[in-house]
């Protein structure tokens, strides 16, 4: 025992030098001199580390024994650095400088199937203040990006159609998370908004084909959106518009960021004054408010809460071809929806990207008499680990997503008689993926990965390979490929009738892109081929029997898209032209053989310009549209096959114009749009009779066209309190 006490006298003090605590801080900037945030730096051997912060700056505490030791500092795109260390010592602040690889992992992307629009990419297709003044979009994200190429008007819809598409094959992601009901409700031939105002975002990715394995369940796009973190000052903003009120108040500390918004939005006063091609019983009225906090943790790390709700009701008397002449259908919904993020660098190159949402709707519809309600609710959860100093040309990103989803639906012939269907779902889908960023040569970079799913409800498994190669040709362009399988379980409406009867539907994707941007011109030339398979199928004659249900559909879309955009040829001007050729066929649904969709255009044209005007401190803006002509099925016309009726050409002419001024001392921007200026008459499609006219043997129908000849915004938003107001005479950013 008195050996035992001796020893550990003698062990004590060594241990105790053992674990003294040295810390370690320094700098850590590029070849030009410029702090470098996002650096990973660590003890060699050790599990101690941390990465720099916005100023290039580290710190971390070390307990490692006495001994020699190697400090090194990496990050992707960067040849890495290193220090020798002795501890314990006295250790001054240490400094790196890292160079960059000769044409670094960055200036090679892959631009097969996306256009980006944020800070970082000015070549960016789309930017936030873009959203916000494209004329004809009236500040609506999917309106927006449907002047893209890719994408198909289908203005009875107001959603994203892409490359042969239909909406639900599109997804849309907010801070990485899946959003189960992106579009406020509506009704049939009345279009949709998305839910998402465009001012959250500083940076949106619009993916049409060939996306990244870390988003699924989309065959054909998917549109990530990725919010600001902490606001940039405290300021109160108030609106006054032609068809909403709406007030916020951003309240910004030196970390901490909350942000209040409420609008009420009430179109009976504007359908009163405006000529409409139907009758509103009730004009879309709704409330609508949310909440944004943003906490930077630590250095790096940032918690992002987001909620909002929102309320509408309308109710609207739609033409008829029944002999009644008009039917009446109303709409009660309430959408509630929370996200919350949170990221953080870790330690030896590693970050974390975790969040979770929780999505609520409720709608309730009533054509004539029936009244159908339907509820969904989900809750999804998703976390990722990246790490980017793997080594100098490649990354690694691994992650994990859960979906708990249950949905139900109510019908009752009318409000006095029982329930007399009600058919309902529960769905658990697990996914896994990883992925990594590379680059084989100086000019060669790729992205490679993949992602599998397990659907509770269908009881199956999928695995979807995913790969990418850049190669840049010059200084100024690049050529681009991407392949890839995506699968998607099927819409809601489906699943609640034939449930685990149903698979997987999936898609294969193959592009080819070619790219030059230089000195604020940018040109984007993209071909591109889909195959689908296993697309559900069902007869129309039975759509309430789950044995009328399969996955033998398929089809097929291929074609080219153009982007030109010019900011710098003509002073003030900016413009862009989008073109689309697609031809695609496919037999889902109750469709009896291949045929052309009823949502798909061959050619698609947008010509989008803004022009500002220094001395009336004034923005102008235009966007023309064409689509050729739709297919749909005429009933009077059997002999000519299915779907080979043809309606009018889509053509559009829209435009807007924004004032920026002071009112009572605070900036304010007075905009007008016009939508439809020339009132073109469109017809998205026709309302034919259940039962053919027994004089004549035809059918009678009715043309499904705009709610009304053209839409007219007039809108105030005042800025107040802001420390750092726009300039009226500069165009606002």
């Amino acid at each position: 025992m008195r050996r035992l006490l001796c020893l550990l006298l003698i062990l004590l003090p060594i241990a105790a030098a053992q674990a003294q605590t040295t810390t370690l801080r320094g700098t850590v900037r590029d070849a030009a001199g410029l702090p470098l945030p996002g650096v990973n730096v660590f003890l060699r051997g050790t599990f101690d580390g941390a990465s720099t912060d916005s100023v290039g700056q580290f710190g971390f505490e070390t307990t490692a024994a006495a001994g020699s030791y190697v400090v090194q500092a990496s990050l992707l795109g960067f040849i890495t650095s290193e220090r020798p260390l002795t501890l314990p010592a006295s250790v001054a602040p240490l400094s790196f400088v890292l160079k960059t690889t000769p044409h670094a992992l960055g200036s090679v992307v892959v631009t097969a199937g996306a256009f980006e629009a944020s800070d970082e990419h000015r070549s960016a297709a789309l930017t936030t203040r873009d959203i916000q003044t494209t004329a004809g979009a009236l500040a609506d994200v999917a309106a927006a990006f449907n002047t893209l190429p890719g994408t198909t008007r289908v203005g009875e819809d107001g959603m994203l159609f892409v490359r042969g598409g239909a909406a639900s094959e599109t997804k849309t992601y907010l801070d990485g998370l899946p959003v189960q009901n992106p579009y406020n409700a509506t009704v049939a031939a009345v279009p949709a908004r998305g839910r998402f105002s465009p001012s959250l975002f500083n940076g949106t990715v619009f993916s049409t084909g060939g996306y990244s394995a870390l988003y699924g369940q989309a065959l054909s796009g998917v549109l990530l959106l990725n919010s600001t973190d902490l606001a940039p000052e405290t300021q109160t903003g108030i609106s006054v518009t032609s068809v909403f009120l709406g007030a916020s108040r951003t309240k910004r500390w030196e970390r901490t960021s909350l942000a209040l918004t409420t609008d009420y939005t009430n179109l009976t006063p504007y359908t009163g004054l405006l000529p409409q091609n139907v009758r509103w019983d009730q004009a879309p009225r709704g409330l609508s408010s949310s909440v944004a906090l943003h906490h930077r943790i630590g250095q790096a790390g940032m918690l992002k809460v987001y909620g909002t709700w929102n309320a509408q009701r309308l109710q609207i008397g739609q033409p008829s071809p029944e002999p009644a002449g008009r039917q009446t259908v109303g709409l009660r919904s309430g959408n509630a929806y929370l996200n919350t993020t949170f990221r953080s660098p870790l330690r030896r190159g590693w970050s974390l990207q975790s969040g979770l949402a929780l999505s609520r709707d409720d709608q309730r519809v009533r054509p004539d008499s029936v009244r159908l309600r339907t509820l969904e609710q989900a809750l999804t959860g998703r976390v990722v680990l990246i790490n980017d100093s793997a080594a100098a040309r490649f990354n690694v990103k691994i992650g994990v997503e859960g979906l708990g989803q249950q949905v139900s639906q109510t019908v009752q012939p009318n409000a006095a008689a029982p329930l007399t269907y009600r058919p309902e779902f529960y769905e658990q889908r697990f996914t896994g993926f990883v992925e990594s960023d590379f680059q084989l040569s100086d000019r060669l970079a790729g992205r490679v990965g993949g992602r599998t799913e397990y659907s509770g409800l269908l009881g199956r498994w999928n695995a979807a390979p995913r790969l990418a190669l850049a190669y840049q040709t010059t200084d100024h362009s690049s050529l681009s490929a991407a392949y890839g399988r995506f699968y998607q379980t099927p819409d809601n409406a489906l699943l609640l009738t034939a449930g685990s009867r149903l698979g997987f539907e999936q898609a294969t994707h193959a592009v080819l892109t070619y790219q030059y941007t230089h000195a604020g011109r940018l040109l984007q030339v993209e071909a591109y081929h889909k195959r689908y398979a296993h697309l559900v199928r069902y007869n129309g004659l039975q759509p309430r029997n789950p044995l009328a249900y399969n996955n033998g559909g398929s089809g097929y879309a291929r074609g080219f898209d153009v982007l030109w955009r010019d900011r710098k040829t003509i002073k003030y001007l900016e413009y862009y032209f989008s073109y689309g050729f697609m031809d695609t066929r496919r037999q889902y649904r109750q469709d009896p053989v291949l045929a052309v969709p009823t949502f798909a255009a061959r050619h698609s044209v947008s010509v989008v310009a803004k022009y500002w005007v220094p001395a009336l401190r004034t923005q102008f803006g235009a966007t023309a549209s064409y689509g050729s002509p739709r297919r749909y099925h005429n009933l009077n016309q059997p002999e000519a096959g299915y779907n080979q009726g043809r309606l009018p050409t889509y053509q559009d002419l829209s435009l807007n114009a924004s004032y920026l001024t002071h009112l009572f001392g605070q900036f304010t921007i007075i905009h007008l749009a016009v939508n439809n200026v020339l009132a073109s008459p469109n017809v998205f499609g026709y309302r034919y009779a259940q039962h053919p006219d027994v004089a004549t043997g035809r059918y009678n129908r009715v043309a499904v066209t705009p709610t009304a000849p053209r839409m007219v915004f007039l809108g105030m938003f005042i800025s107040i309190n802001k420390k750092n107001p726009a300039s009226v005479n500069e165009r606002p950013e």
